[in-house]
């Protein structure tokens, strides 16, 4: 701005530059205020399934309150609809709770003294950024509907008798104009409801025709969520406002699932830190043993629920806990969770010796594997040091997704290549701010088997592990997704394999947690004068020769070398195709990693030959 345009920016600036913006405009020019990032339903936390959720926790919160078993879902073509039978919305007041801020139940604490909502902000979030947004209430007899659109009311149908059952019913459809173009997928939807259930035994909810229940809660939780085979009987333990169950098993690292009035705390939070700590402070005097906390904690998968009266998160999303107290004023959450461990793990231990025996030759085993390495992983971390000055292998970006502060940091990544000419193409295009580089130096060793040595005593694998900065856990992850960038070759796929199993073996969590990707790239290109196509398959090729007509020109790429910097720069911005690397839990981690990569066995020989793809040259 030249000094003339700062003058009159002064002089101009009158009572007619200040604008109040209504409650839906705010909301949908600001939406990642409320609901986080906006996404195309793609990734778990986009904005539509943050819809969904504030939706579905005022009919937790009805039930918490003791009313209503069931809540009914059905999503189709991105049409939501959400039926609880809780006590219905006061019909007199349907328009205010979907259409006034701050309206809500639950600034009385004793009305929903551990509420999940958005403190009456919720409903109205959802309904400004929904083309379509329809509340019904049915309550006592009566019946009182308003329909919307981005926010506008355009139905107020006056209160009529009905014989519905109490509840409210509540549909929407996100608006394209804010989402684009979005579509729901039932692997993000089916664990959010999962864990409803599994943080409200007895609640049933039924989506698109299939049951989700849980009798035993958090235990039933971890066994969902298992890809190892536990080394003892999972504890469980109740109380007041608190649930835990704990294990452990013989992968590396920790795991843990954490969760506040039911919202799932992906970032952990003060929780969470209070229970790791009290955890193995507990049983470290339990065995009146010197043990390290590092060695009680590792193999340990567990996961935490607490009640807290008005949380107060970091962010908007929810998903790290920033209170430091139970109740206003309140013993603190580290007491809490302490003393209820103290007294409940402890008598566990005692009562069940079994357990205790197993748990204390774990820790042993995980001190002499400790110790072993210590010599080895004091010059590794001096080398990584080193390193981290000046990594060869690594072109790193300006933001990390462990800042403590910042913009986009989501959207910090890392691509893992093979070779020069690969790495020199994206290096070349891609978003300094944003993206780093790895090249590896041909293919990786085969961890399979080994020990953690191995990640110290591996040039490579410590790089890449001071690159991402995981030796102490997911805390200091430096990039939200982890991109393996291979060709889409045998080598290509045999190095995908080798780092999918270095990454399963010793920082599962990374796999679990949802950071670790494939890139897809085009296999051919299909352009004549006035246009280019890049084709992923084969069906995609064909379909681009009908479009552009006779005779295109058609380029095979054979790998990311041959890919240009000025051409690649498409296929690695905003759009890129992510393939996610994700776990069920029928895929036993060991078992998986032995058929794949282990010793040749007449089973794998029998499996290769019937998957066997031989490529002719185009």
């Amino acid at each position: 701005m030249t000094e003339f345009e700062r003058e009159q920016a002064i002089l101009n600036y009158s009572e007619e530059n200040i604008v109040t913006l209504e409650w839906r405009e705010h909301i949908r020019r600001r939406p990642g205020m409320y609901i986080g990032k906006l996404g195309d339903g793609s990734s778990s936390d986009d904005g539509i399934y943050v819809l969904l959720k504030e939706v579905m926790d005022n009919s937790i919160d009805e039930y918490r309150m003791g009313f209503g078993k069931n809540i009914d879902i059905c999503i189709d073509s991105g049409n939501v609809s959400v039926r609880d039978y809780g006590r219905g919305v006061p019909l007199g007041k349907v328009l205010d709770v979907s259409s006034r801020m701050n309206t809500g139940a639950k600034y009385d604490s004793k009305a929903f003294k551990k509420s999940v909502g958005l403190n009456g902000v919720g409903i109205k979030a959802v309904n400004a950024l929904s083309s379509r947004f329809l509340i019904e209430s049915y309550r006592e007899g009566e019946s009182k509907s308003v329909e919307y659109e981005r926010g506008h009311v355009v139905n107020d149908s006056p209160q009529q008798s009905s014989s519905q059952s109490n509840g409210t019913v509540i549909e929407f459809t996100p608006d394209t104009e804010i989402f684009g173009d979005y579509a729901y997928r039932d692997e993000h939807i089916e664990p959010l409801l999962k864990n409803y259930v599994f943080l409200n035994t007895g609640l049933t909810i039924t989506f698109n025709g299939k049951k989700f229940y849980s009798k035993n809660g958090l235990e039933d939780l971890l066994n969902d969520n298992l890809t190892t085979e536990i080394l003892y009987p999972i504890i469980h333990l109740h109380g007041d406002d608190i649930e835990v169950a704990i294990t452990h098993s013989n992968q590396y690292g920790e795991e843990y699932y954490s969760f506040v009035n039911g919202q799932h705390t992906t970032q952990g939070g003060t929780h969470l830190s209070a229970f790791r700590e009290a955890t193995a402070r507990v049983i470290k005097e339990y065995f009146t043993k010197n043990f390290e906390y590092s060695d009680i904690r590792n193999g340990m998968v567990a996961a935490i629920s607490v009640k807290i009266e008005e949380p107060v998160f970091e962010s908007q999303t929810k998903t790290k806990l920033g209170s430091k107290d139970m109740t206003p004023d309140g013993v603190s959450i580290n007491k809490y969770v302490s003393d209820f461990l103290k007294k409940e793990l402890d008598n566990y231990l005692h009562k069940h010796l079994e357990t205790a025996d197993i748990l204390q030759k774990k820790i042993l085993d995980s001190e002499k594997e400790r110790k072993a390495i210590a010599g080895v992983t004091k010059l590794a971390r001096e080398r990584a040091k080193k390193a981290n000055l000046h990594n060869r292998k690594l072109r790193d970006c300006r933001i990390h997704y462990n800042d403590s502060k910042g913009n986009n940091l989501d959207d910090s990544c890392i691509f893992i290549t093979e070779g020069d000419s690969a790495s020199g193409s994206i290096t070349k295009s891609r978003d300094p701010n944003l993206q780093a580089v790895f090249s590896l130096r041909g293919k990786p060793l085969n961890s399979f088997g080994l020990t953690k040595k191995i990640v110290y005593e591996n040039e490579e694998f410590n790089l890449l592990q001071a690159a991402l900065n995981i030796e102490d856990g997911m805390d200091g992850l430096r990039y939200n997704r982890v991109i393996i960038a291979t060709d889409a070759d045998t080598d290509g796929m045999h190095i995908r394999l080798l780092l999918l199993t270095f990454f399963l073996q010793f920082f599962p969590d990374l796999v679990k947690k949802v950071h670790v990707y494939i890139l897809q790239t085009p296999l051919f290109r299909v352009r004549n004068k006035k246009k280019t196509l890049y084709c992923y398959t084969e069906e995609e090729r064909l379909a681009a020769i009908e479009e552009l007509g006779p005779n295109p020109e058609i380029t095979r790429f054979k790998g990311l070398g041959e890919i240009s910097p000025d051409e690649f720069k498409n296929f690695i911005g905003k759009d890129m195709r992510l393939d996610r690397v994700s776990m069920r839990k029928e895929d036993l981690i060991k078992e998986l990693l032995e058929f794949y990569m282990g010793k040749n066995t007449p089973d794998r020989q029998t499996f290769i030959i019937e998957n066997l793809v031989v490529e002719e040259e185009a």
